[in-house]
């Protein structure tokens, strides 16, 4: 006997019957087809996340408040308590861009919130951005029809404002209408629309950077939003390389207008972040899911193993006298153990095949109907062609051992 025979006893047995077959297999391909689906979605979730934070910029730091802490006050005043962490102010926001020059080119103190807005008896909801003029340049956000706020608008508390081609959508059912020169109502406020910035993509965290109307800061923090305190400020360093050094001065100086002492940076309530930290913490949440889910789609596929062992098991059971007629005319422990290995083989890699298909099939299904982005690794396609070879190799082995073993003459005498 030969491979060439065995190869063709396994297809034989296999071809006979094709539902046990088909069934059997059943468990690989499901396994197969979710390891890439996930594996897929994964990486597009991470090139996603790192496309939206690389276009606000490389060289883009961001302040936000800290968490909340808790202060103790000296004896005989008002005694302990609990107060929000936020204490960043404008000042704060224009000291950062007077003092350190030659690292930090641009800063944009920003307020944010959600707000209602309205268009000719249009209602909707939106995220509002009270900000100054730097905003375009410090988070990389170009106005495609006509223009932003200046600075004279933004001291004299002008209520203009420039809004996402999401919210335009929202208002007028299209993203291509250009609804500058009307008025809106933001929390009841009036606004002349004077500009609509340029579309970013669907996010895939955090609001919809399209969904948003950006008014000047003074306007939204005295008649929007009412607050005294920003929510982040946006730092646009020179160069990418000066951006460590800028973060230092940023925690320095805080530290000194905040009145904070040690141990830093427990003891900070602000937080600077650079678009590295952002993509790092983003993909990491990525990655974690993606492996958590791949997980579980590895356990299908052991259960698929564990389908093709029981499959093959009742298939020596059914088979004795066969196996011992072969035996009788000549055929080796080793034909009959490799008859068998081939056969689990064959179901793995034909399942693997279909497997990787429909999850190849999937991913983009799902990227067309879905619209989320997903991203098809080779690397993936052929583990998992791999794997559930190992699989119907691991799991087979057992039952093409029996099978090998089995006595002839019993075999023979089997009913």
């Amino acid at each position: 006997m030969n491979f060439v025979s065995d190869l063709r006893l396994a297809l034989r047995a296999l071809s006979i019957n094709k539902a046990r077959t088909f069934l059997t297999m059943l468990g690989i391909v499901i396994g197969v087809a979710v390891v890439i689906l996930v594996v897929a979605i994964g990486l597009g979730a991470s090139k996603s996340v790192a496309d939206q934070i690389n276009s606000l910029g490389t060289n883009l730091l961001t302040v936000r408040q800290g968490p909340r802490r808790i202060r103790l006050t000296a004896v005989g005043r008002a005694g302990s308590g609990s107060q929000a962490a936020n204490r960043l102010t404008v000042q704060d926001a224009r000291v950062i861009g007077q003092l350190f020059p030659e690292t930090i080119s641009a800063v944009a103190p920003q307020v944010r919130g959600n707000v209602q807005v309205r268009l000719a008896g249009v209602d909707t909801s939106s995220s509002v951005v009270g900000t100054t003029p730097e905003y375009v340049s410090v988070n990389n956000a170009p106005v495609s029809l006509g223009r932003f706020f200046n600075s004279f608008e933004n001291e004299g508390s002008v209520r203009v404002c420039v809004l996402g081609q999401a919210l335009c959508e929202k208002l007028t059912g299209s993203r291509l209408t250009d609804l500058t020169g009307r008025t809106i109502l933001v929390n009841r406020n009036s606004f002349l629309v004077i500009g609509i910035l340029a579309p970013k993509g669907a996010a895939s965290f955090g609001p919809d950077p399209d969904d948003v109307v950006v008014v000047p800061l003074t306007v939204a923090m005295e008649r929007v939003l009412g607050t005294s305190r920003l929510d982040q400020i946006g730092v646009s360093c020179v160069t990418p390389e000066v951006m460590p050094l800028a973060q230092q001065q940023i925690n320095a100086l805080l530290r000194i207008r905040h009145h904070l002492r040690p141990p830093f940076p427990e003891s900070d309530d602000f937080q600077v972040m650079s678009q590295t930290d952002l993509l790092t913490r983003s993909q990491s949440v990525a990655q974690t899911m993606t492996m958590m889910l791949t997980a579980v789609a590895v356990i299908s596929l052991v259960v698929g193993g564990i389908g093709i062992m029981n499959i093959m098991l009742v298939s020596v059971t059914e088979r004795t006298r066969e196996i011992g007629i072969r035996k009788a005319v000549g055929a080796t422990p080793r034909d009959i153990l490799l008859q068998f290995l081939i056969e689990a083989s064959i179901i793995a890699m034909i399942g693997g095949l279909v497997g990787v298909v429909l999850g190849v099939g999937s991913s983009a299904l799902l990227a067309k109907i879905a619209g989320w982005e997903t991203v098809i690794s080779p690397i993936a396609l052929v583990l998992a062609l791999v794997v559930s070879a190992g699989v119907g190799l691991f799991f087979g082995i057992y039952p093409a051992s029996k099978a090998s073993r089995l006595n002839p003459i019993q075999a023979l005498r089997y009913e």
